[in-house]
């Protein structure tokens, strides 16, 4: 395929919840600072948050994927593929291969300059959740996020940026690490880490700058962005270029997702003919450079960057450590649930990941599940499969059950009336109990109900619908 290559679409997902880091001095007297880090739910992994960054970059009409690549430090499943459930709860088709890259935070950059290298039109998915021992540097510092990158050719559709080039920079050096089981990473001493990047930088940027025929003052802006913060900022301050903000205040530094969510945020207030450079310290260097183009504009997704930051309820500490497993709380009394069925849940696919009904061709009524025989007269088998990921619906009742198992009690069930058609009890996320009201609008998520035996069982809750 000719033509040049680039971001046809992208899509961040900012988990709702928030973790003010001065809570964490307030408990253990030290660790605190300011700002706020952003924090994955209870329901939440990085293969649920990759699915709601992805959702967001195909919502606006973009072609579909011809691959899909999802990359993490922090995988739900080893040996099994993540990149699947992604595939699945997109309902794409089986033709499309669904890999993960993963083992470093390098290899999430590394996808999205493949893609963009690349002949086929890839979704390149980077989620992660940093975990920190409390009151470490990444207990407050880190962040959660997932970020999704359509690459593509300009034959696929309206390029939102071109990719210029780029160049890179690779070096053996061990400045952070983590052995398999552990949690949470290590490093070394701050200055090592300082003197091992700063000449692999300034290499990777005089060689992308040599490849694409650029100067420094055709860069408008760079996202500069590493796990190391201090060689990061050292760093950005000798490109000679305007750097963009590093949303550590905001979010915290979402590691093998941070290269992608800085490089949208940036994206999301370019002007058409901005050249954004994206630099990322990770054993090594990549640099990226992109031009926005006039396509920009009308493609950016519904909610940026910054209306998800605005848009966030804060999280006791307590209750962070308790959902990262490091504080154990008691669980309600009432058993635990059983590990799904593979064999079930393959038959049941297209039901429990990607959320499709069925409608009665005779009377048009929507069920929830799918069913093979109407409610309400009409033919066996006469049904459409209904998509319902993408539906809105209200409350019609609720209940707050403060006895039923979860991570993290009360759970709330409510009876949901879609629009268009199709009613059915669903769990809610993301929400306050004392504030729920009859009449509220919601939409679907996709999220973990329960993990049992080491086996995740996924499913679609709703949340109210903000923004």
């Amino acid at each position: 395929m000719s033509g040049s290559r680039g971001i046809l679409a992208y899509g961040v997902h900012l988990p709702y919840n928030r973790l003010a880091r001065s809570a964490i001095d307030e408990v253990m007297g030290a660790g605190g600072g300011r700002g706020h880090r952003s924090v994955a739910s209870y329901d939440e992994d990085t293969t649920t948050m990759g699915v709601e960054a992805a959702r967001r970059t195909l919502a606006g009409g973009a072609p579909g994927p011809e691959a899909v690549w999802f990359s993490t430090v922090a995988p739900a499943y080893l040996d099994k593929t993540n990149a699947t459930v992604v595939h699945a709860a997109l309902r794409l088709d089986a033709s499309v291969p669904a890999l993960d890259f993963g083992g470093a935070a390098r290899s999430a950059v590394g996808a999205l300059r493949t893609a963009l290298d690349g002949p086929a039109r890839t979704l390149v998915v980077a989620s992660d959740i940093r975990v920190g021992l409390p009151t470490g540097p990444e207990d407050g510092g880190g962040g959660d996020a997932a970020v999704a990158v359509l690459a593509g050719c300009s034959e696929d559709g309206p390029l939102l940026a071109e990719y210029l080039g780029g160049a890179s920079a690779t070096a053996e050096f061990t400045d952070r690490w983590r052995t398999p089981g552990s949690d949470h990473s290590r490093n070394w001493e701050d200055r090592f880490g300082e003197q091992a990047y700063l000449p692999l930088v300034q290499r990777a940027w005089a060689d992308a700058l040599a490849a694409t025929g650029l100067r420094t003052d055709d860069v408008a802006v760079a996202a500069v962005t590493g796990l190391h913060a201090r060689a990061t900022r050292k760093a950005a301050s000798g490109l000679g270029v305007a750097t963009a903000g590093d949303r550590s205040e905001t979010v915290g530094n979402a590691g093998a997702a941070h290269p992608a969510l800085l490089l949208a945020d940036v994206l999301d207030t370019a002007d058409p003919g901005d050249v954004v450079a994206l630099v990322v310290l990770a054993d090594g260097c990549e640099v990226l450079f992109f031009r926005a183009t006039d396509a920009l504009a009308a493609g950016r997704p519904k909610r940026s960057v910054e209306d998800q930051v605005g848009d966030r309820a804060d999280v006791a500490y307590a209750r962070y450590l308790a959902w990262r497993g490091l504080l154990q709380v008691q669980s309600p009394n009432r058993p635990g649930p059983n590990r799904t069925s593979a064999p079930a849940a393959l038959r049941r696919t297209g039901w429990k990941h990607g959320f499709v009904g069925s409608t009665d061709r005779t009377t048009g009524i929507t069920h929830l599940p799918p069913s093979r025989v109407g409610i309400s007269g009409g033919t066996v088998d006469d049904m459409d499969p209904t998509p319902m990921a993408d539906a809105i619906g209200s409350i019609a009742t609720f209940t707050v059950d403060r006895l039923a198992h979860s991570p993290s009690p009360p759970v709330v069930f409510a009876v949901v009336d879609f629009d268009g058609g199709g009613r059915m009890p669903i769990e809610l996320t993301d929400v306050d109990p004392a504030a729920v009201a009859i009449g509220d609008r919601v939409e679907m998520t996709f999220r973990r109900l329960s993990t049992s035996d080491g086996l995740h069982n996924y499913f679609w809750k709703g949340r109210p619908l903000r923004g």
